[in-house]
This record gives C-alpha cells, structure tokens and sequence, in this order.
C-alpha cells in the first residue's frame, strides 16, 4: 500500500512538472521579459538542467533585489558561465577585506596570501565566480573548508577582495590615488588641440576623427622591439570588451560593458578608482551589452549605460555626480557608443534600431545634466523626409544612431554621424520608400541640433548596411579646389567624400567586393544591379550584412593622405521573409541571412588616397572560405609611420607608407576594439584590448631610433607563422619607465 501511494504521488509530481514546463513555456511568450526570464529559470530547474542550486534557494535568488543574479542563468545553464559577481568595486573589496580579516585570515592568512589554509591571491585565477561562491557558501567536501556563517553579499565581497588583491599582485607595485598627481582638468582648448600632444583625449583621438598620434618614438625601424609594459585584466565576465581608453596625463579610464568604469595609472595598469552601477533585469538586447569608453571634461569623466542613462563622476575619485535618463529601455533603448563633448555639449546617441525603436540622438548639458536637444533619425508625419516611410512603418522604423565615432567642424559649428539601417531588416516591402533618414551620414547644427543637411548612402536598405561608420574631416584637392571634405568607408563597400559644408556628393569608389550597384547619378544615389535584392529563397551578395568595413574605427594620416580601413571582401545568402509583427522587447527583423560559404572571404588593412578613392596599398591578413572570420578590430595610425591594428586574437603593425607587416603578437583573446597611443614623459605607450585585458605595449630603454629611419627588409613577406615565431615574447611582468 505504500509503495503504491510513493508510485501515485510520483506520478502526480511528474504530471504537476509536465504541466508546470508547458505553462511556463506558453508564458514566457506573452508575459513581460521581467517575469520571462524567471519563468524560463524554473523550467530549466524542472527539468534538471540546474543541480547545482536547491530550489529554495533559486526562489530566493530570483527576487529583484537579491545579491545573487541570476538572470543570464535563464538563457545559460550554466552556472559557472552565468553567475557572476555583480559587487566587484574597490568599495565592495573594502568591506570584504574587512569581513575576511574577521572570518578568514585565521585559516588563509591577513593578506589571503596563505596559511593553514591555501594561498587564496595565487588561487583565485583559476576559479569561476561561482566555484568561489560556493565553496565558501557550502565548504567543500573531504577538507577542512566547511560552510562559513556569511550572507551572500559578504561572499561577493570577500571574493572582490581577493581578485582585486590578484590583479594588483599581477601588475606589480600598487599606486594609490595619494601617489598619483592631481587630476589636470580638461579644457576646451585642451580637447581643440588632442591631436597634437601625447594625451587620448576622446574616443576618436580628436574631433576630425582621424584616430592618428603624433607620436614618433615608435618607427618601422624599432617597432619590433616593442615589449609588454602592462596588463590590466578587468572583472568581467564578457570576453570581448570594446572600450577605447581615455588618456589625460597618467590618468587613464575605461570602460567596463555594460555600466562600468576603471581608472588606471596609465604607467602601470594599478587601479585607482573602479565604478559599478547594478543594472536593471531583462534589457532588450540584440548583439550584447558593449561600451565603448567615456569622455572627459573638467574634471569630470561621462559615461553611457547599457540601460540608457548618462553619469557623470568625479575624474579623480569615481564618485558619481549625476544620473541622467536618455530614454526607456524598456522600448528596447540602450546606450553603447563614446559620448563626445564639444563646448560643454554632450552628445550621445541611442542604439536599439533592431528592436524596432525609432533613432534618436541627444545632447545635454556637461554641468548639470540637462537635456539640450534631441533629434530623431526617423521623422514624424508632417516632418521633412516622413513622407519616405510607407503608412506607420516610421514609428518603428529603426535608423540607430548607434555610431562608431562622431566628427566636429568648429568653423562650421556642425556635428556629423551615421546612422543605421531601416526596420524591419531585409524586407523593403513593409515599409516602401527612402526610409530617411536611414543609413545616412547626418549633419546637426551642434547649438540647437537642428538638421542643416544628410546624404542617404543606401536608400531603403534591404542587405543591413548601417552607416555608422566613422566620418573622418579633411580638406581634399577636389577639381582643382581645396575642398572642405567629409570621408566616410560605408559598410556598403564603397568609399564617399563628401562637400562638408553642405552634403554635396564629390565621389565615391568601391575599396571590397560589392555586387549590388553598377555606380552613381550626379547627386550620388546608387544605380541598382538587377537581381541584388534578398529573395525568398535567398540571394547572394556582396559585402555580406556585416560589411565590407563596419564599426571597427578607420585612421587617417593627413601627411600622407590615405585613409587606413580594416576591409572584409566576403559575401551572405540574403532571405526577404514575409512581413513581420512588432513586439515589445524583441527583435524586429524577420528575415535572416547566411555565410555564403562556397564564396572567398578576404580580409585586409587597406590605404585609400582621400583625394581620390584610390587603394594605394593592400595588405592582406588572412584568406579562404567560411571558416575565415567576418570581423576585425580597429586602425590607428601614428606620425612615427607605424600604424597599429587587431585582428582576431593578434595585434599587428604595418608601414604606413607601404603596408608591409612590421611586427606581430598573439594577445590569445579575441579583439574587438582599436587601438590608441600616448605618452607620459617622453616615452610612448599602445594599448589594446583582447577580450578583458588591456595590453600596453613600450620600447625598453635605449632602443628608440630617429623617425624615418629604414624598415626591416621584407619583414611582411615571411609566412604567417614563421612570421609568429619570428616575433618577440611578451614579458609577463611591467617595465617601468
């Protein structure tokens, strides 16, 4: 009898489980992403796929305010890869520095540097968060660890602690913010003049957009010499961070996706200051959560968060001063672009396009916060540019002001930045027309953000072609006239220069493999190939979706007039589904495309001449077919002739005047950004991030050389691996200078 009540009230816990997953599946299509994910979390642990927590735990854990978050675990089963530690400041590790001095130096010694029990600094490298966690929560079995009498908070604070006592550790003498000399405050003269000393002073480099250094300490002569000065590993969990570093004086500061910022000494990599601000469950998202640095004004760093806000902190502490909100992520807003600040304007725009927003771009005031203007990228009904947009397609019709970079002409007192593509992607049908002011360079009045002109380089777009690009500001000889130009290598596969005075079409040449326009009219629109719009059943073009070139930043070197562009000679198999319904929260795309995988992919650092499209030199990095990756990093050339890219996990150096490969070494990460250069005491530094780390490069003592002084003979001729042994190793330890 009682094995037969066991069997019935076993069955009827598997018929509740069944029942339970199948409503929770049904729900979390309909309800809001806050309750989705936490109904996703159940199912996950109905159905076996979470051991490693009890359920009331996982209950508890759920809650909004707990300190234990859980939200990744929802798409990622996973704990180790999935639970993070959100409380991982230098604030955090204070207390927890405190809390294991009470708890557990007795075992693991005052400095967690070993005792009766192991060195917890020399461990902690090889440990997830959650491993961590959990040892300390539960003890480990079959040792002298038993479970300690903590709260969760004071676990992630401890476990702060410890990795922050390992970085230090890893990057030799620590320096406090007392070591440091006083925070030198930015002016706008200072940011006027950035492309002419030894500071970073925004993410571009300067206002032009060059991302160029008049630096020359490094040449092609000494390059190779180039050694590991530092390296700064940040306390995340993403692996491919994006984030430029800002450079004023030592004081540097990046930025951590998708909120977070450290300030570094920018001679040693030691922590001055770490800022972190718990972000909202379930923000709509489509390709992560990336940041891409800050910028700096007075004495004041500015930031913009994943969830759309804008903060300003103190430069020398990390305090925050103000909070701003941009827009509602909830709509599917977010912010993942550098601000720029131009005469106490800061300007940021939105990201969100693929989640059906409607493009917008703002400006606020760098002292208080306040808003200044806001411009959309899509017009309203009655707005110039609304009758491009098919019945109410505008109210969602995407075109991001998600940029790489912004520009700014002081004499014309205008801003310039791309925008992205229209939505839904890949179906031209649901919202005929132009689709203004999408894919478009964009040019605003910075006082009042008013629009003063635009030019459209893919009307309509149907292959997602976003225009974010870099625009790069330089006077060309253009029919015999010193022209006042913008450049811009559009994700479409062809390079324009453009009046910037008034948006007027001067050229434009193709610098990758495109096969979906056949040229120009005078006022540049392109003259469509047939058979190059996406198809039910898929068609093949060239540049594939993510582009001939995208948002991996280009440089420009004005003394020699090329623009360096990091290009991908690919193609996708692009589909045109159906129409598409608009939701809330999720992406709105509806088609899709693929990897042509039968076609060549090429990919390569290109110098364009600027005053004529011309590639001047091709260096090609890697070669083949669908294996070959899509993506690269970015460029920054420099005035010593040496100019700097990333590429998969590798950063590069070429010359500048002939595209031979100079210098390479693996970084054994993926690399997402661009590199930057600066100086401190005469000696000049690169840095770059590969997945969380922050490389910076030097030369040892005594081996600068004279600028101008001869390449190494053919050193970009030797096979790609040879090429790698031939290289010099990293130190594993910082040079000082």
């Amino acid at each position: 009898m009682t094995t037969q009540r066991s069997i019935k009230r076993l069955a009827q816990f598997l018929l509740l489980a069944i029942v339970a997953i199948v409503l929770a599946s049904t729900l979390g299509s309909v309800v809001s992403p806050k309750v989705a994910w936490r109904v996703r979390l159940f199912t996950e642990k109905l159905t076996g796929q979470i051991p490693q927590i009890p359920l009331p735990l996982l209950v508890r854990w759920s809650r909004p305010d707990s300190p234990v978050n859980l939200y990744r675990l929802s798409s990622t089963p996973n704990v180790n890869a999935a639970i993070v530690n959100a409380f991982n400041d230098r604030a955090s590790g204070a207390k927890g520095e405190k809390t294991f001095g009470q708890v557990c130096s007795s075992c693991h010694g005052a400095a967690a540097r070993g005792g009766v029990g192991p060195n917890l600094v020399a461990a902690i490298g090889g440990l997830s968060d959650w491993q961590f966690f959990a040892t300390v929560k539960w003890g480990r079995r079959g040792t002298l660890m038993r479970a300690q009498p903590l709260s969760d908070l004071q676990i992630w604070q401890i476990e702060a602690f410890i990795r922050q006592a390992a970085l230090d550790a890893a990057v030799g003498e620590k320096y406090s913010a007392n070591s440091m000399a006083a925070y030198r405050p930015v002016t706008a003269e200072m940011l006027s003049a950035s492309a002419q000393g030894g500071d970073w002073l925004m993410y571009s480099g300067d206002f032009a957009g060059t991302r160029h250094s008049p630096l020359t300490e490094i040449t092609p002569a000494n390059v190779g010499a180039l050694r590991l000065a530092w390296a700064a590993q940040l306390p995340t969990d993403d692996s491919g961070e994006e984030s430029t570093p800002i450079v004023v004086g030592p004081w540097m500061f990046v930025t951590e996706q998708p909120e977070g910022v450290t300030a570094l000494d920018a001679r040693t990599g030691s922590v001055l200051w770490q800022f972190h601000r718990p972000l909202p469950d379930g923000i709509p998202q489509c390709c992560g959560e990336p940041n891409r640095g800050v910028a700096v004004f007075g004495n004041d760093v500015y930031v913009a968060t994943f969830d759309a806000h804008l903060i300003a902190l103190s430069a020398a502490t990390g305090a925050e001063l103000w909070d701003t909100q941009v827009a509602d992520w909830n709509q599917g807003y977010s912010l993942t672009s550098a601000p720029l600040v131009v005469d106490g304007h800061i300007v940021v725009g939105l990201a969100g396009g693929d989640m059906g927003t409607r493009g917008l771009i703002a400006a606020y005031s760098a002292s208080t916060g306040s808003q200044l203007w806001r411009f959309y990228t899509v017009p309203a009904p009655g707005e110039p540019g609304s009758n491009t947009w098919d019945g109410d397609s505008w109210k969602h019709g995407g075109a991001a002001a998600w940029f790489n970079g912004l520009a700014y002409d002081p004499k014309l007192g205008l801003v310039y930045f791309g925008t992205g593509n229209p939505e839904p992607a890949m179906i031209h049908g649901q919202r005929r027309g132009d689709n203004l002011y999408s894919n478009c360079l964009v040019a605003l009045d910075l006082r009042t953000g008013k629009l003063r002109w635009y030019f459209q380089f893919t009307p309509g777009d149907d292959h997602g072609w976003d225009s974010s690009e870099q625009p790069i500001l330089t006077d060309i000889d253009w029919q015999g006239e010193s022209t006042p130009a913008v450049l811009l290598a559009n994700r479409n596969g062809f390079f324009y220069a453009l009046d910037r005075r008034t948006g007027r079409f001067l050229f434009a040449k193709a610098f990758a493999k495109q096969t979906w326009a056949a040229g120009f009219n005078a006022n540049g629109r392109p003259i469509r190939l047939p058979n190059s719009d996406p198809t039910q059943n898929g068609t093949v073009v060239s540049p594939p979706a993510w582009g001939a070139t995208s948002w991996w930043s280009p440089s420009f070197d004005a003394a020699r007039g090329l623009v360096f562009v990091p290009s991908v000679d690919s193609a996708d198999l692009m589909f045109a589904d159906k129409e598409t319904e608009f939701h809330r929260g999720r992406l709105f795309i509806g088609s899709g495309i693929e990897r042509a995988l039968d076609q060549p992919t090429t990919l390569a650092v290109r110098a364009i001449d600027a005053a004529t499209g011309q590639i001047r030199w091709n260096t090609v990095i890697e070669q083949g077919g669908g294996e070959v990756p899509g993506q690269m990093g970015g460029v920054l050339s420099t005035a010593g002739g040496v100019l700097f890219a990333g590429h998969e996990n590798e950063i590069d150096s070429y010359d500048a005047t002939s595209g031979a490969v100079l210098w390479r070494t693996p970084l054994g990460t993926s690399i997402h950004a661009a590199p930057i250069s600066y100086a401190i005491a005469g000696q000049q530094y690169v840095a770059l991030f590969a997945g969380r780390t922050l490389f910076v490069f030097s030369l040892p003592p005594g081996e600068a050389s004279p600028a101008g002084a001869p390449a190494p003979e053919a050193a970009h001729k030797l096979p790609r691996r040879a090429f790698k042994r031939a290289t010099s190793p990293i130190l594993l330890h910082p040079l000082r200078p």
